[in-house]
């Protein structure tokens, strides 16, 4: 159907365009800390790497104030509800500042306890906990954002969502570049390392600032009136209670993997942790344009099953997997062909990129393995389909730590190229494990529960 085609590249190319730049914040970020330290990059590098886990660890948990509510709101809008969908983005965001500011009462805590668990060396533990105390001032915005950014999505508005990430990315990396590294010729110099993290700070809360005014202007008829405590009562809020908690095991698995492979390479020493940080950076490279058809595959789906049109869901769903397959592959050609010129924007430490380039045979695999991954996360989001996502996740923390103990035992008492080899061969197969489930249960999941009478609501 052209129309479909014509509706998902509305939605996904925006969020592709904003994706874009998400990648390069991260390596913005390296290539920041990766010209610092006079040829000893290693550390800083780890220093990033260390303290962007411990904000995952945070974060990552809170991933269903976006896949929540963007789930909602796409099924509120195909119902033509819009009074819902006001009070599911006011429910949205008062969630995220609640939970924000819990996390600034626990940070010391916090982060004095991860450090009980992650064994790194005195240097890149100093580096990490300045990093950390400096960014977890922007939790504020960066939870609200993620209310925001799945709302705006549900409403079927990626450009609102692709203009809010861009002025982040954007402010992020000038930000981080002018406060760290200074301007020449003007007698700033910068502040070092860390303007890496008050970049992120200022990036965020620009952000927020951009995405309130959008909502104020755009979208004052819908929210005309709705206020928190009005979101906060009825059926509503079980359903949203209920879904999350759902979302925010599955979060808690995705955290238990990403913490899981950071903390392993990370007794590898500060070499092979500079390495598997920027292998992941790299592996992750082709999602960000994957996601932008899993963002139009939560959108429409969740529209379509508002309007309970179960023939359209299915057409949907062929159409988005045709799209990320085809990025699948062309991106298959740009590992092969452009890594090593990828990895030296990343890095100017030749003993970094030489450790990297050992590695480089999981890039080509990587896209055909994670594209379903992903783009089924979209549609399972869209479908608010919670539990399946959970009990998914749930199966891919135990592929992922089968496969490295697995592996451990064949390859015992070493932490070299070879347990990197083991590292990132377990985390291929949660990828795995996530594609595979996720395929068997789809129609349940979404072609007949949501259309049940008990479900439909």
């Amino acid at each position: 159907m052209q129309q479909l085609n014509k509706d998902i590249l509305k939605l996904a190319i925006p969020s592709i365009l904003a994706s874009i730049t998400v990648p390069l914040v991260g390596m913005v970020d390296i290539a920041v800390a990766g010209h610092l330290g006079d040829g000893n990059a290693a550390p800083i590098i780890g220093g990033i790497s260390i303290g962007t886990m411990l904000f995952d660890l945070l974060y990552w948990n809170f991933g269903f104030l976006r896949v929540g509510t963007g789930g909602m709101t796409a099924q509120a809008y195909g119902a033509g509800n819009t009074r819902e969908c006001g009070r599911i983005l006011a429910r949205g965001v008062g969630f995220a500042l609640l939970i924000a500011l819990g996390i600034l009462l626990i940070q010391w805590p916090f982060a004095k306890a991860a450090f009980l668990v992650v064994e790194c060396s005195d240097t890149v533990r100093d580096l990490a906990l300045q990093y950390f105390f400096i960014r977890i001032w922007a939790a504020p915005a960066t939870l609200s954002l993620f209310a925001f950014k799945g709302w705006f999505i549900g409403m079927q508005d990626t450009v609102s969502s692709m203009t809010t990430d861009l002025i982040v990315n954007i402010a992020n990396i000038f930000f981080s570049i002018f406060l760290t590294l200074g301007i020449p010729g003007t007698g700033f110099d910068g502040i070092g390392f860390a303007g890496i993290a008050l970049g992120t700070l200022l990036a965020q809360y620009s952000g927020l600032a951009y995405a309130v005014v959008r909502v104020a202007t755009k979208y004052s008829t819908v929210v005309k009136g709705v206020g928190i405590a009005e979101s906060l009562r009825g059926g509503e809020l079980r359903k949203f209670m209920t879904l999350n908690r759902d979302l925010f095991i599955r979060s808690v698995c995705f955290i238990v993997i990403y913490v899981g492979y950071t903390t392993i390479s990370a007794r590898f020493g500060d070499m092979l942790l500079a390495t598997g940080s920027i292998m992941m950076k790299l592996l992750l490279l082709f999602s960000y344009f994957t996601d932008g058809f899993a963002y139009a595959g939560e959108a429409l789906t969740g529209k379509f099953i508002g309007m309970q049109d179960r023939t359209m869901t299915l057409r949907t769903t062929k159409y988005v997997f045709a799209w990320s397959m085809a990025i699948s592959i062309l991106f298959i050609f740009i590992y092969f062909f452009a890594g090593v010129p990828i990895l030296r924007i990343m890095t100017s430490d030749e003993a970094v990129i030489e450790s990297c380039r050992q590695f480089f045979v999981w890039l080509l695999p990587m896209p055909v393995i994670g594209c379903a991954a992903f783009t089924w996360d979209g549609i399972y989001a869209g479908a608010t389909a919670a539990r399946q996502m959970r009990d998914c996740n749930s199966a891919a923390v135990v592929a992922f730590f089968a496969v490295w103990i697995v592996g451990s035992l064949f390859h015992p008492g070493a932490y070299d190229a070879a347990s990197m080899h083991i590292l990132l061969g377990a985390y291929f197969a949660h990828l795995l494990a996530r594609s595979v489930w996720l395929t068997v249960t789809f129609r349940d999941a979404i072609l007949t529960r949501p259309f049940s009478r008990d479900t439909a609501a």
